[in-house]
């Protein structure tokens, strides 16, 4: 009895997929990267802090803004304060954890930042930051 001898198929490596889905990747981070940018187009003239450290995660953060006048935004969308805090607590509850980004201008009033972490505390805001200038 003889043994056939099976042919021995080369194993070889596809690149089209892999180049396909660097394009997909590619593509993606370009439009994210456009709507976080986006979400920053309130005017707002941030304060300097020597102190400022730039936050290794800036990811995954909600951008409320406060204008010199004491407006919020969520994003770039202008928000009173019953708007503010249904949307913190809706948020809180689809996408936990909640991180905010929160871009105060220079005439800001003391009493409206310290309204918006009240806000935040009580919606469930595990981390905030503040976006300010470097000296």
């Amino acid at each position: 009895m003889r043994l056939q001898k099976k042919a021995v198929e080369e194993v070889g490596f596809q690149l089209a997929p892999m180049i396909d889905m660097t394009f997909l990747l590619l593509v993606f981070f370009m439009v994210t990267t456009k709507i976080s940018k986006e979400q920053i187009k309130v005017d707002i003239a941030l304060p300097t802090a020597s102190n400022g450290v730039i936050p290794s995660d800036l990811s995954n953060r909600d951008i409320i803004s406060i204008d010199g006048n004491g407006q919020y935004f969520i994003g770039q969308n202008p928000a009173t304060k019953k708007e503010l805090t249904e949307y913190l607590k809706m948020r809180f509850k689809v996408l936990p954890p909640l991180r905010l980004y929160v871009r105060a201008d220079l005439n800001t009033q003391g009493k409206k930042i310290k309204e918006l972490m009240k806000i935040a505390s009580e919606a469930g805001a595990v981390n905030v930051i503040f976006g300010s200038y470097q000296k």
